[in-house]
């Protein structure tokens, strides 16, 4: 905290003086000051001081100007000001225009001091939220952008693959997939035409005792009289209490291999 820069704002030279004397000795090591009320926003605009200490009457732009101005060129909308007044009415003003905390003249210096470090600890902590915000916003970014290309690498993958991808929940409702998977038995309510009914009890029964199942090969007739080989693999779904969610699996026509097996 004592390397936080300060900028000191008075007309007079002795309070300036006082200011940075005082601040030297509490051992901060970056203060400025200026007497020009119209330098501060340019100096600001350079340096992003910390704290500003800012006398409100002085002669040609006075510190409710100097305020306004700040307002304008600061990109977190904290304005980091500590107004320094003689005149009571205008703390509140001072409040209300956008001041953090005001010190009154003539100054005390324990006040003063406590007053800075204050203001300092919230200063330095909402730039610190700031950056985690920043930090937190770019890996969720990140992440986002992760995420999509995975899904659009998995997509393409499921495209050019001879499987066809398939997940359903506990009650045999399809969720996701990938192809033409309504047309396998035992997945989704397809249609169950032509399938031979052992090797239907069969898949219905591994699925009924929540059974993985690996390369299940099983056929039906299909209306022009050609015999069609599905091989289909699935293992059932937990959730985090060890309950039953649905089966996930792939699943592909196997009916050119099977004919090539049937003609050796």
């Amino acid at each position: 905290m004592l390397g936080a820069s300060i900028l000191i704002v008075d007309d007079q030279e002795v309070n300036v003086m006082l200011l940075e004397q005082m601040l030297a000795n509490a051992g901060y090591t970056r203060v400025s000051s200026t007497t020009d009320p119209f330098a501060v926003c340019a100096m600001h605009q350079q340096q992003h001081y910390d704290l500003i200490l800012l006398d409100l009457q002085m002669p040609g732009m006075d510190g409710f100007q100097v305020l306004e101005a700040l307002k304008v060129i600061e990109p977190d909308g904290y304005v980091p000001v500590l107004v320094i007044t003689a005149q009571p009415n205008h703390k509140l003003q001072a409040l209300q225009a956008g001041a953090k905390d005001f010190v009154s003249k003539p100054f005390e210096l324990v006040e003063v001091e406590t007053r800075i470090r204050n203001m300092l600890e919230v200063r330095l902590l909402h730039r610190q939220l700031n950056r985690y915000n920043q930090q937190l916003e770019h890996t969720v970014m990140l992440r986002t952008a992760e995420l999509r290309a995975s899904e659009a690498r998995f997509q393409r993958f499921a495209e050019l693959s001879t499987d066809w991808y398939w997940e359903q929940d506990a009650d045999g409702t399809l969720t996701n997939w990938s192809g033409p998977v309504t047309d396998m038995v035992g997945i989704g309510g397809g249609d169950s035409g032509g399938w031979d009914v052992a090797e239907r009890a069969l898949l219905d029964e591994n699925i009924a005792e929540r059974k993985p199942f690996l390369d299940f090969v099983y056929s039906r007739t299909t209306p022009n009289g050609t015999v069609q080989y599905l091989q289909v693999s699935g293992e059932p779904m937990f959730d985090e209490s060890s309950r039953f969610v649905g089966y996930r699996g792939v699943g592909r026509d196997v009916t050119a291999m099977a004919a090539m097996f049937t003609k050796k």
